[in-house]
């Protein structure tokens, strides 16, 4: 065992490390250098879901059944699966409209109903104490673990202001209270949490697969040790199996997998993370992976830790809901056992931060500021600052949903187990699916059909689930279990109406669900929607079609900017009433506050600023105590609606045209380009041309004026002059044709007669035209050619001008002495391959793409050869090119170059008929 002040020291040091990391985020987003704008962190605050229920109740649950535990954590797996559609759309009708909380939402979709949003409040109060109570529990019973001996059970306190666990939670309440209701801010957003809270998944499952670890590898020779003890032990063997013995429970496993997808969406601290604390909804992407493998990974140890206490301890002998922390201390490991706690208590109160400040919102919106709003003092025509009214009505609430929770520890708390409790506040906030998704993709859906369907599922659930707890701590009288209400048999609570066969949850949730959605359905189908809530279904259903310019307003009447602004400094404070008019003025273009229009608009940005601070509902009423409204009918909200679809057409038009007009610039700019390299090309090619021509004609003029002014020059030396003169005028000869030819190619002019080509007899019709050459340089020309090789489409003549060129070029490059040209030809499946290699100096890699270029050729001493064009490889790959081929080089300096081509195959009725004769008679 530990001692007391240890655990304690070091519980309050983790806490403030917490207060730190919290702190830290604050300044950071003060800075204007959000932390919570990140993808990881947001997907890692959303483990808030992973609580003290996690760390000992899935162990727990793992020792009495097995892989009964794994739905809890199925379903939201499953449910990320559908977050891209469900929880974006959530996301951005909550920042449309500057929704703060769960309550808020239903009562924002259904016509701003003060009703509504008080149901849902009191549900969710409810609802959620039997959770708050499971995290002291686990609080208390680790603490307990650690500080007695082994095996035995702590001393329970005789008086109330003895229990450890009342100061536990009045050090939560205290600790929440800083985090989360510092100062008011219309976004409810808390950086400094949402980093804390990530910091806090990070700690619990680090500290939770220390000790998983421990277990498998350390109590035992790792897993396969594990359940090979495992199966010798006939009662820990069969909680390895699925059905345990006996038929599988598809219905229990199928209502346990949806209750916890639907929990994990609709728990108001879900909600907090997932859609109010959101900065970014592409964060999301990351997060629908993120996610379910932390559930993953924190998961991955609980079977074993269960498996690896039975056997340890003994079925029956320890509580397995304890095995985290008893494992390690029964091996003399305090360290890890304490590190084990920490990670418990991280989790813990990472619940009970986002809750309750989620729960305090709700209750502050919902329940108290409908109240106060309605008195003199504070009412709708008061003056006077209430941001200070509202930090405390949320720091008292936080204060009594921590105190219920431990009033309800006290109830229920010892006579359930930590998964039992966190069921029971799981299928109570199930209620809240029909009427949110219902509202989200139903414009039919109506208040009265939302107000029935909650209480109806609120009373079934109420009935069938949280009274008969109640009764089994014996804090009620357990007759109506037995015998039913009032005697009658078929109203028994944990089998309504004779169906047995369910355990008590999925029977709860069965029943509660059915006649939830029953009534949302069939209520709103009875009555027609007023104005508001078709308005308001009409904006919740369409928020993805709709921008913020085209988006309609439904109000109409009369209302005065200063009265406007001064309601908004109530509520926000004055400085940010003014920065937040000044800004909406800068919006708008306009000079400034006094040159606000006092339009609709006007009216609706100041309800969605006072929505994120005193709730939908409390906004609408306080509007319309300083604006005078005109209440809308049906054909009013069609009129407005129809106005709004005008201009979202209009805007859409202006958009098509604006974008027509950005391709039509686009197009010209490209156009234009174009133009300007082609004439760049132009210009190069004529002073490429022109020098090319110049430089034989230089030397034919300058040798023909020598010969013709000195009468008496010697026979050899003007035979020399005139053999010059010849190779000069062949080569200016050659340049011109090959100027005309490459005209005529680019120019689309010249001519082709595409026949079957047998590309072996060209290149021995071109080989025996270049024999002699090669003779008199003395180099030695190879010819690697296969018996025979497809056919391909092409003109012959041309591709023997290719080959003739490479050939031409091999032998330039080749050395005097051991010179060796050779020509390889190969069918290479859909097309045919030559390859001309020589062993000359070879070309350096960034000179290589040059050589097809016109008028271009190697630099360098090495690579200088007289009478070169420039345009014999540019001309070659336009023809290559034209019969669907392609050209390339290879070479390495001083390995010598090998140019190649390659030809398709072309089938013999693919080529005109002409052709086609001429290759059969060929």
């Amino acid at each position: 065992m530990l001692s007391a002040p240890l655990v304690i020291g070091a519980s309050f040091a983790y806490l403030l490390l917490l207060f730190a990391v919290a702190y830290w985020g604050d300044r950071r987003a003060a800075q204007g250098r959000s932390v919570i704008g990140n993808a990881w962190v947001y997907a890692l605050s959303m483990a808030v879901y992973c609580t003290a229920w996690t760390y000992f109740g899935s162990v727990g649950r793992a020792a009495n059944t097995g892989v009964w535990f794994l739905p809890i954590y199925l379903g939201p797996m499953l449910a990320m699966v559908l977050a891209w559609m469900v929880v974006r759309k959530m996301i951005r009708i909550a920042k449309t409209y500057r929704i703060t909380s769960i309550a808020d939402f239903i009562a924002s979709r259904y016509g701003k109903s003060p009703t509504l949003a008080g149901l849902v409040t009191l549900i969710t109060v409810v609802g959620i104490v039997p959770y708050i109570a499971l995290q002291l529990k686990a609080i208390a019973s680790g603490y307990a673990v650690l500080t007695s001996p082994l095996g035995q059970t702590a001393a329970q306190p005789t008086q109330w202001w003895s229990d450890s666990t009342l100061y536990v939670a009045l050090a939560l309440a205290g600790f929440t209270m800083v985090f989360g209701a510092r100062h008011l801010d219309s976004t409810e957003r808390h950086e400094g949490m949402v980093a804390a809270i990530a910091f806090e998944s990070i700690v619990k499952l680090l500290a939770f697969l220390a000790v998983g670890v421990f277990v498998v590898f350390g109590l035992f020779d790792g897993p396969g040790d594990l359940f090979d003890q495992a199966q010798a032990v006939e009662a820990v063997n069969r909680l390895l199996r699925f059905g345990q013995g006996q038929p599988f429970a598809y219905a229990q496993w199928a209502g346990l997998t949806l209750l916890a997808m639907l929990s994990v969406i609709f728990l108001p601290r879900q909600f907090q993370v997932m859609v109010v604390e959101n900065v970014d909804e592409r964060h999301l992407k990351r997060a629908v992976w993120v996610f379910p493998l932390y559930l993953l990974l924190i998961n991955l140890f609980v079977l074993p830790i269960a498996v690896g206490g039975l056997l340890h301890f003994g079925v029956g002998r320890m509580d397995p809901e304890t095995f985290v922390l008893s494992l390690p201390l029964s091996q003399g490991q305090q360290g890890l056992a304490l590190l084990g706690f920490v990670g418990g208590l991280s989790a813990a109160t990472g619940m009970v931060i986002v809750e309750a400040i989620a729960v305090s919102t709700m209750v502050c919106n919902d329940l108290v500021m409908p109240l106060l709003l309605r008195s003199h003092r504070l009412g709708a025509r008061a003056s006077g600052d209430l941001t200070g009214v509202l930090l405390f009505i949320r720091r008292l609430a936080i204060l009594l949903i921590l105190l219920l929770g431990y009033l309800y520890f006290h109830l229920a708390g010892e006579a359930y187990a930590l998964v039992s409790i966190g069921l029971i506040s799981f299928a109570a906030v199930a209620q809240f699916a029909p009427a949110m998704l219902g509202g989200m993709y139903w414009k039919g859906g109506t208040r009265r059909g939302a107000l029935a369907g909650l209480l109806l599922g609120f009373g079934f659930w109420a009935y069938t689930l949280m009274l008969p707890s109640l009764a089994k701590s014996g804090w009620l009288a357990d007759g109506f279990l037995q015998h039913g209400l009032f005697g009658w048999v078929w109203l028994k609570p944990e089998s309504f109406l004779g169906l047995s066969g369910l355990d008590n949850l999925t029977h709860s949730l069965f029943w509660s669900l059915l006649v939830n959605i029953g009534a949302y359905v069939g209520v709103s189908l009875w009555r027609v929607p007023s104005a508001a809530e078709t308005s308001q279904a009409l904006l919740f259903v369409d928020v993805f079609h709709r921008t913020e310019g085209s988006r309609p307003v439904f109000w109409q009447g009369r209302a005065k900017v200063p009265e406007l602004q001064s309601l908004v400094g109530r509520f926000l404070g004055v400085g940010r009433a003014q920065q937040l008019f000044a800004g909406y003025a800068q919006t708008l273009g306009v000079a400034g506050i006094a040159h606000i229009p006092a339009d609709a608009r006007l009216v609706q940005f100041v309800e969605t600023q006072l929505a994120g601070a005193i709730g939908s509902a409390s906004a609408r009423v306080m509007v319309a105590s300083v604006a005078e409204e005109e209440k809308l009918d049906l054909d009013d909200v069609m009129r407005i609606l129809d106005e709004a679809s005008q201009l979202r057409a209009y805007s859409h038009a202006l958009e098509d045209k604006s974008r027509s007009l950005e391709r039509a610039t686009a197009e010209l700019r490209e156009a234009n380009q174009q133009l300007q390299s082609l004439d760049r090309l132009k210009d190069d090619f004529m002073s490429s041309v022109t020098h090319e021509l110049r430089t034989p004609l230089t030397s034919i003029r300058a040798l023909s004026e020598l010969m013709r002014d000195d009468d008496n020059m010697d026979l050899p030396q003007r035979q020399q002059f005139l053999g010059i003169i010849v190779a000069e005028a062949e080569r200016l000869s050659r340049l011109v044709n090959q100027v005309l030819d490459m005209a005529k190619i680019e120019a689309g002019h010249a001519e082709w007669n595409e026949e079957a080509v047998d590309l072996r007899e060209v290149l021995e019709q071109a080989a025996g035209s270049m024999g002699e050459m090669y003779r008199e340089h003395g180099v030695a020309l190879v010819l690697d050619l296969p018996p025979s090789v497809g056919l391909v489409g092409a003109d012959a003549d041309r591709i023997t001008q290719v080959v003739l060129n490479l050939l031409s070029n091999a032998l330039k490059y080749a050395p005097r002495e051991g010179g060796q040209v050779l020509v390889r030809l190969r069918d290479a499946g859909p097309s045919v391959e030559v390859e001309v290699q020589d062993n000359g100096p070879g070309i350096p890699e960034d000179q290589q793409a040059m050589v097809f270029e016109k008028f271009q050729q190697v630099a360098g001493d090495a690579h200088y050869r007289p009478g070169g064009t420039g345009l014999g490889l540019p001309i070659s790959r336009q023809i290559v090119a034209h019969f669907g081929g392609r050209m390339w080089l290879r070479s390495e300096p001083g390995q010598g170059a090998c140019f190649g081509f390659s030809l398709p195959h072309r089938a013999l009725d693919a080529l005109p008929e002409q052709d086609n004769q001429r290759s059969t008679e060929t």
